[in-house]
């Protein structure tokens, strides 16, 4: 903030496996954070979609399809999902049953709805609506 311009954020660095083994060889702590923030970092690159106008709309039919999907692995717990709309390419759920409240909603959200339903071609987001 002294009048400098800031310096342009440096791209994550990615090790390979034989320079993680490496570290683990000397810091086996150091090897774990990195691997854990590699695989964070990675997910996050991998939610983030580009598209272009020109990209076709997700296909409600396709969406629904994947929301069976959902349904039947979250009512194994006596959860449940509902789809509230197809808003361009922001596909809107309401996380029902069980999954109301739950703290765990949040990582179901994360780790099987938007991995199933965000796989649809031309979903670009999961966004769970209270």
């Amino acid at each position: 903030m002294n009048g400098e311009p800031s310096k342009p954020v440096q791209p994550i660095r990615f090790y390979s496996e034989a320079e993680l083994d490496a570290i683990e060889a000397e810091d086996p702590i150091l090897a774990a954070k990195i691997e854990h923030v590699q695989n964070m970092a990675k997910r996050q690159i991998g939610r983030k979609k580009e598209f272009s106008e020109h990209d076709p709309l997700p296909d409600p039919e396709a969406v629904a399809e994947a929301m069976a999907v959902v349904r039947r692995i979250l009512q194994r717990d006596g959860g449940d999902i509902e789809l509230v709309e197809i808003a361009q390419r922001d596909v809107r759920v309401r996380m029902k049953g069980a999954c109301a409240g739950c703290p765990n909603a949040v990582l179901d959200l994360q780790q099987v709805v938007e991995r199933i339903v965000g796989a649809v071609p031309g979903v670009a987001r999961v966004s769970n609506t209270f």
